[in-house]
């Protein structure tokens, strides 16, 4: 079942085709060659019937007796195919994704580098001021695929010298700066592309250079990046992991999908601030499938996009993740040959793409990491044959 929303969307498309047909002069026969061109790419007449994975999310959510959960199927040529919701879930529900937001951040940067603001292989220090004289050879592409040499999200969250990554007080700049020039981790960084160290601070130093760089705050460059082109209004970062809830320990349940509850900050978590409904999130895994265009606006390059998908670590320095599997840039990349990338978080959400396939599918719990990529494990086949069958 697709949700109203996001069959306005749909329709809001088909208008505005229409409209540019109107507006460009074309003449009711060209109009019909367009439509009959259209039903015959078979576009209009696929039916997705994604049922299946309702009785494993019903299953699952009561074995686990949690609070419910979402699935977003999402197809590159068709859109959202196909949604189902279970418990308190449903396509309005904003919820906290925790780590499923690092290819979220991770699409700032690059469009940036698209658009000649920065770049992603040269070292930092050479182009921002702040960054001169520190941690020379440090370049972007290495803080978005974990590979700086900055210490980790693990095994020590609390790494005293990083605290300001999870409070909220303060700015972005300020903490990414901190981090970068202070002298107190001197001795526990590793050379940039030697050792894959998942999340951290690195992700908060990324934040800080987007917006030196481009002289606008991230909420500003979300806005221009996802907001504006994507139409995804409920998209918003923020800092809750000292706010509400226990840190990594579960889904903090104050948050209950009202971002109201929490402290307007200039220092969002740039690893795990997102907060998001299911819709809006599929739609980013659009652009993603769709080679950077939202809509009528190309946001990010194919190139750039296809880069991000790319598993970065293993080309470069031979690394490999805790799991064994590949990085891009935000995105973990399957090595056992089924094309598949995802970027689960913390509190059970996963987003994945099967880049053969030409689909994906966002799952969202409100629960733990575990629990979450139990649960795609179970989804992955259902999905792939609901979108085979409709073809």
């Amino acid at each position: 079942m697709t949700s109203s929303r996001a069959r306005l969307r749909s329709t809001a498309g088909v208008l505005a085709l229409l409209a540019t047909l109107t507006a460009t002069g074309c003449s009711s026969d060209d109009s019909a060659d367009a439509a009959e061109a259209s039903t015959a790419s078979g576009a209009a007449e696929r039916e997705y019937d994604i049922s299946a994975v309702r009785p494993v999310l019903e299953a699952f959510v009561a074995e686990h007796d949690l609070n419910g959960a979402g699935l977003v199927v999402v197809q590159e040529d068709d859109g959202i195919v196909g949604e189902e919701y279970v418990g308190e879930f449903d396509a309005d529900r904003v919820s906290l994704v925790a780590s499923a937001s690092k290819m979220v951040t991770a699409g700032v940067l690059v469009r940036l580098a698209d658009q000649d603001l920065l770049d992603l292989d040269q070292p930092i220090a050479e182009y921002v001021d702040w960054a001169a004289g520190q941690n020379p050879g440090v370049t972007v592409a290495q803080l978005l695929s974990s590979s700086s040499g900055f210490v980790g999200l693990l095994p020590s969250p609390a790494y005293g010298p990083y605290v300001c990554q999870f409070l909220p007080a303060g700015e972005l700049e300020q903490c990414g700066t901190g981090a970068w020039t202070t002298p107190a981790d001197d001795a526990d960084i590793a050379p940039p592309d030697t050792e894959w160290r998942y999340g951290g601070v690195q992700w908060q130093i990324a934040g800080a250079v987007a917006e030196t760089v481009s002289g606008r705050t991230w909420a500003e460059l979300l806005e221009e990046t996802y907001v504006e082109p994507c139409g995804v209004d409920s998209l918003g970062y923020n800092n809750h992991w000292t706010q509400i809830g226990e840190g990594l320990s579960g889904y903090p349940a104050e948050f209950g999908g009202d971002p109201g509850v929490l402290a307007p900050t200039e220092n969002p978590s740039m690893e795990g601030g997102l907060y998001i409904d299911p819709v809006d999130y599929a739609e980013l895994l659009l652009m993603q499938l769709r080679g950077g265009r939202c809509g009528d606006t190309q946001v990010l390059e194919p190139e750039s996009v296809e880069r991000m998908h790319t598993d970065r670590i293993g080309e470069v320095f031979g690394g490999t993740t805790l799991t064994g599997t590949g990085y891009g840039l935000g995105w973990w990349v399957d090595r056992d040959g089924s094309n598949r990338i995802n970027d689960p978080g913390a509190y059970g959400a996963v987003p994945w793409l099967d880049l053969d396939g030409g689909f994906g599918a966002f799952l969202v719990l409100e629960a733990d990491a575990q629990l979450g990529v139990t649960l795609a494990a179970q989804l992955y086949d259902p999905v792939e044959a609901a979108v085979t069958a409709a073809r």
